[in-house]
């Protein structure tokens, strides 16, 4: 029933989920936002691979997971609260920017056109890389910037 294959798919889907649920656990909220970003944009390309090669399914799949994540990830981490009457204005069109890029995925998956993808891809990589710039010290180290004490050799 089972073939070495299917057994080793499994073990590696089950050590990425704990990789991914390690790392949600050991973010910060920053870095949960940015990591709903990377999974929506993932998603849009995961979309797009699947239409051009014609795997409606598939493909129709990708944009539900994409438009799950904005709508139940990216949307309700909104603090309408912060920031006053500014930052209710702010969240407030964020919100209408979020519900703009759903519109695109759910016409882009009816009209099979991978043009909204990339359109809502652009939007969702514009909004991210403003989110990753307001960061600053939040974001995850990168190596360079790491103590050369934290750093690992890693030879081949």
């Amino acid at each position: 029933m089972y073939g070495r294959k299917a057994m080793a798919n499994s073990g590696a889907n089950s050590y990425a989920k704990i990789g991914l649920e390690t790392g949600i656990m050991s973010a910060s909220p920053h870095q949960l936002v940015a990591m709903l970003f990377n999974g929506a944009r993932m998603s849009i390309s995961m979309a797009r691979h699947h239409m051009a090669s014609g795997e409606i399914v598939a493909k129709g799949n990708a944009i539900s997971k994409a438009i799950n994540i904005i709508d139940n990830g990216l949307k309700t981490s909104i603090d309408a609260d912060a920031g006053g009457e500014a930052g209710a204005a702010l969240a407030a069109n964020v919100t209408a920017l979020y519900d703009y890029i759903i519109q695109r995925l759910m016409y882009a998956n009816l009209r099979n056109d991978p043009e909204l993808l990339n359109e809502a891809d652009r939007l969702l990589e514009n909004i991210s890389s403003a989110w990753n710039e307001i960061g600053g010290n939040n974001s995850t180290p990168q190596p360079d910037a790491m103590p050369t004490t934290a750093r690992l050799s890693i030879r081949e």
